[in-house]
């Protein structure tokens, strides 16, 4: 080798992993995880899991779900199909279909389709409560965001200090690929999740050990930093229609405008006023009352635990019916004066 010349890069050497069909996913990932040993590497997706990575004994194995219509690889974070024009409303009901995800939790999917794969939202329960068996773990994601509508659960995040509980109306950034773990939960913990996009990959982390040592609030995660919005503290500020009000959380700016979430309720027993929006997702969950959304070309009641994503370039009338609280969700972040009319 020359002087001047610079040695080649070692390359990275992963450990080779054998593929094992699987008829029943979750109970062969019990069998190697409780009965053999092996720790979870990679899990995906975490609401309906078709794929886990488990290692010990100085293998590797990649656990797969035997299914012919799903994909076994998690969507690309860009390039997936526009369907920003698809109007999709769902219903809270008694016989909801409630799939075993991650950990052990409850996941009920908020956009069947999702969006072609850009994102999903989940109603997630925990109905038992306790310490959960969960570890720390990050997610390969561009957005994601948790609303807790019920019960309370104890969280710790990297280099954001000790435990934490998130209670019933607090609000969540989770930046890409920030270290986290569930501790423990209430009994009846309910909460509503989204991400983009709909399939992401779930990553271990066990060399990682939370709470870490440092305290560093305004670290950035692939330029989003971690926010923890609490309803005990939030600022109620008068809303430029008529008989609301808003509560803005911090996420516009720790997103730098990617996404804006808001919690807006009326103040009068009946109230209307007309939203639209040019962008990418705009999602609309009822936590309380109910009301009617209507447009040219879609309509429909909502309920509380129902809701919508309202397609781009239309402008939609929303007339509440009784007291309403509402969550909304969008990506990118508008001006609130443009978006609302």
């Amino acid at each position: 080798m020359l002087k001047d010349d610079k040695p080649e890069p070692i390359p990275l050497i992963r450990p080779a992993q054998i593929v094992l069909p699987c008829p029943n996913l979750r109970e062969a990932l019990d069998f190697f995880t409780e009965r053999l040993g092996f720790r979870i590497e990679m899990i995906f997706p975490a609401d309906s899991p078709r794929t886990a990575v488990v290692s010990g004994h100085g293998v590797t194995l990649r656990l797969e779900a035997e299914t012919d219509s799903q994909a076994t690889a998690a969507a690309p974070l860009f390039d997936l199909p526009d369907t920003s024009k698809e109007f999709i409303v769902s219903r809270r009901c008694s016989n909801d279909i409630w799939n075993i995800g991650r950990a052990g939790m409850q996941y009920r999917d908020l956009i069947p389709g999702r969006l072609g794969g850009r994102f999903i939202a989940s109603h997630i329960r925990i109905p038992d409560g306790g310490e959960t068996p969960d570890y720390v773990h990050f997610h390969k994601v561009r957005f994601q965001m948790i609303y807790c509508k019920e019960g309370w659960a104890r969280l710790l995040y990297q280099d954001q200090g000790p435990s934490f509980i998130l209670q019933a109306g607090d609000c969540l950034l989770q930046p890409p690929e920030i270290r986290h773990r569930v501790l423990e939960t209430s009994s009846g913990l309910e909460v509503i999740e989204i991400a983009s996009p709909a399939d992401h990959e779930t990553h271990a982390d066990h060399a990682l050990q939370l709470p870490t040592t440092q305290l560093l609030t305004g670290r950035l995660y692939d330029n989003q930093r971690f926010v923890f919005d609490r309803a005990s503290e939030a600022k109620w500020t008068p809303w430029i229609q008529d008989d609301f009000e808003v509560r803005d959380t911090e996420i516009v700016a720790a997103t730098n405008s990617l996404a804006a979430a808001r919690i807006i309720r009326s103040t009068a027993s009946s109230g209307k006023f007309e939203i639209q929006h040019a962008g990418e997702f705009l999602f609309i969950y009822v936590l309380k009352g109910e009301l009617t959304v209507d447009s040219i070309e879609f309509g429909d009641q909502l309920r509380e635990g129902d809701s919508c994503v309202l397609p781009a370039g239309l402008r939609y009338r929303l007339e509440a019916h009784t007291c309403i609280e509402l969550l909304e969700v969008r990506l990118p972040a508008e001006d609130t004066q443009s978006a609302w009319a």
